[in-house]
């Protein structure tokens, strides 16, 4: 689905990027990879080019705009273009998580917005930027369902992930005319990511639940009574960053197995 495609993955030494990196290089697309860290990064790359697929890795803080703007010249100047620009930044959550909202300074409430806002907005604007030439493109990002339910302890996680999925409309606004798409994944707690696991620990002390009953929890309250794969979230990236799904820009795909209606 994504032959000959040139993808730009920063954050893929998570889980989310990582299993987003290998669906795109197995669909055919030549997948350039970054993240602060080069070994988790380069440990993708590994099972990608095991597989027969093509990865390059790079050293890039995605809040540095020179350092994107670099890789993303090295990357033309090999590849000659860029079709999709996958957003999978984190941060850790323990300086927020865990913590009732009254009790949180100003600095450890904003550390999600600005981080999550902005690198997403250096991203987007800058391989768009690379777009625009060639009237295509897609630029895409995850969030998750804290963009639209009150959960508590989660600090602004939330209003970050609600800022994220707002920027995603506005960009399509001014550059589906020019032939970009910019869509987002918003998928459920998927029990093979850090994210889910950094939840839970800093809610067990006060719940008193094992990590099985809080997995339990959360799948109880999906329409399947199941928790989504890594596998199933990056098999609908491929699907959204293909040209099938033409149709879809300014809309984030609801992934969380029915747990938030639309």
């Amino acid at each position: 689905m994504l032959k000959n495609k040139v993808a730009v993955i920063y954050g893929a030494g998570g889980a989310i990027g990582g299993a987003v990196a290998r669906a795109f290089a197995r669909e055919g697309a030549k997948v350039f990879l970054t993240g602060r860290k080069r070994a988790p990064v380069e440990a993708v790359a590994s099972d990608i080019v095991a597989a027969g697929g093509f990865a390059e890795t790079a050293e890039v803080d995605a809040l540095d705009e020179q350092a994107v703007d670099e890789h993303l010249e090295s990357v033309i100047a090999k590849a000659g273009r860029v079709d999709i620009s996958f957003n999978a930044v984190g941060i850790p959550g323990t300086k927020f998580l865990g913590v009732p909202l009254v009790e949180l300074d100003v600095d450890q409430f904003s550390l999600p917005i600005t981080t999550y806002a902005t690198s997403y907005f250096l991203i987007a604007r800058l391989a768009a930027r690379r777009m625009v030439g060639n009237k295509s493109g897609v630029i895409m990002t995850a969030t998750t369902q804290h963009s639209r339910i009150g959960i508590p302890l989660s600090g602004g996680y939330g209003p970050a992930m609600a800022a994220e999925e707002a920027l995603t409309r506005v960009l399509s606004a001014e550059l589906a005319p020019q032939g970009i798409r910019v869509v987002g994944l918003r998928p459920q707690a998927i029990p093979e990511t850090g994210t889910l696991k950094e939840a839970f620990e800093a809610r067990a002390k006060l719940s008193g639940m094992t990590w099985e009953q809080f997995q339990e929890l959360l799948a109880s309250k999906t329409h399947a009574r199941r928790l989504m794969t890594l596998a199933e979230m990056a098999n609908v990236a491929v699907f959204m960053a293909s040209d099938t799904a033409s149709a879809m820009t300014g809309t984030t795909v609801n992934l969380t197995m029915g747990s938030l209606d639309d």
